[in-house]
């Protein structure tokens, strides 16, 4: 099958009313298109998710450029502030501006001045792709720095995984429509969610980060799910975060597994509806009366044993 796709709205169009009044783009756009299947061509529309260039700015330097979705704006420059270390707290950020332009949008933001101070010492400048989420590290120790060690003795209920995973396709507004953007979710146990989404796994998990940071929620209370895989970014963004338990979507890297070991982090992946994975720290994980337990030896570990 293939699709030929044509904006709905003709360029020339565009290009005028960005040049008088530069506007956000939609997160998502619909486009025209021709379907090839088989032998047969249709006409037709589909719903594709925006990118865009987002440029973050403190006091006047440039810091980063991201391709992103352009929602959450606001999250996004605070928990992207976050995870780099430049600030500590939200209210770190005293003012914050949302600056759309025909190339793309910068998020204009000034710090408190004892972060100014030290931002200025070590400044620098990442250019991120839509997957990029160790860009601009300026050595192999800071790709695999140690992680805070998580002493949560928060527990959650099997079914309380199995009820956010339902819930979290529900609350994909914009995947629902694109079927291309990743989410980032926040459950408190019992509770409802707190969802957003992007066309990058990292800057999905990063405007979550600035969504509970400005609504003073400690991520510490529940647990995050993530529609992506689990990548050692993802665990060194979590741990930042202060959150204790993962669950993934999709299937963790190795290196992930041993940095949440490491962290005390129970990482929780290949998650269904009906079935789980629990790789580390299971003992935030409570069965309950109706699952019991059984010893099986997978034939890859069987294969081992009787090698040595």
């Amino acid at each position: 099958m293939t699709e030929v796709l044509q904006p709905l709205y003709g360029p020339s169009a565009f290009q005028a009313e960005t040049q008088e009044t530069p506007r956000l783009p939609p997160p998502v756009e619909r486009f025209r298109r021709t379907c090839w299947r088989g032998r047969v061509i249709t006409g037709g529309e589909r719903v594709l998710a925006e990118e865009t260039p987002v440029a973050f700015t403190y006091d006047g330097s440039s810091h980063a450029v991201m391709m992103a979705t352009p929602c959450d704006l606001e999250d996004f420059a605070v928990g992207f502030s976050l995870s780099e270390g430049i600030v500590t707290a939200a209210d770190q950020i005293e003012a914050l501006e949302i600056i759309p332009s025909e190339v793309g949008i910068e998020l204009r933001m000034s710090l408190a001045p004892a972060r100014r101070d030290k931002y200025e010492r070590h400044p620098r400048y990442v250019a991120g792709p839509t997957g990029c989420g160790l860009c601009g590290v300026e050595s192999l120790a800071d790709a695999c720095r140690p992680l805070r060690r998580s002493t949560s003795e928060l527990r959650i209920a099997a079914a309380s995984i199995h009820t956010a995973l339902g819930n979290l396709a529900l609350n994909q507004f914009l995947n629902r429509q694109a079927h291309a953007l990743h989410a980032a979710a926040f459950c408190r146990p019992g509770g409802g969610l707190t969802v957003r989404e992007d066309v990058g796994r990292h800057n999905a998990l990063d405007k979550l980060a600035g969504a509970l940071a400005r609504r003073s929620v400690a991520a510490a209370s529940g647990f995050l799910i993530l529609s992506s895989r689990v990548s050692i970014e993802m665990v060194q963004k979590v741990s930042l975060m202060g959150a204790a338990i993962i669950v993934a979507v999709s299937a963790p890297t190795a290196l992930a597994v041993r940095a949440c070991e490491a962290a005390g982090l129970t990482l929780v992946a290949v998650a269904r509806d009906d079935a789980f994975e629990v790789f580390t720290h299971p003992q935030r994980i409570d069965g309950g009366s109706s699952w019991r337990t059984t010893q099986t030896v997978s034939p890859i570990a069987a294969a081992d044993a009787s090698a040595r």
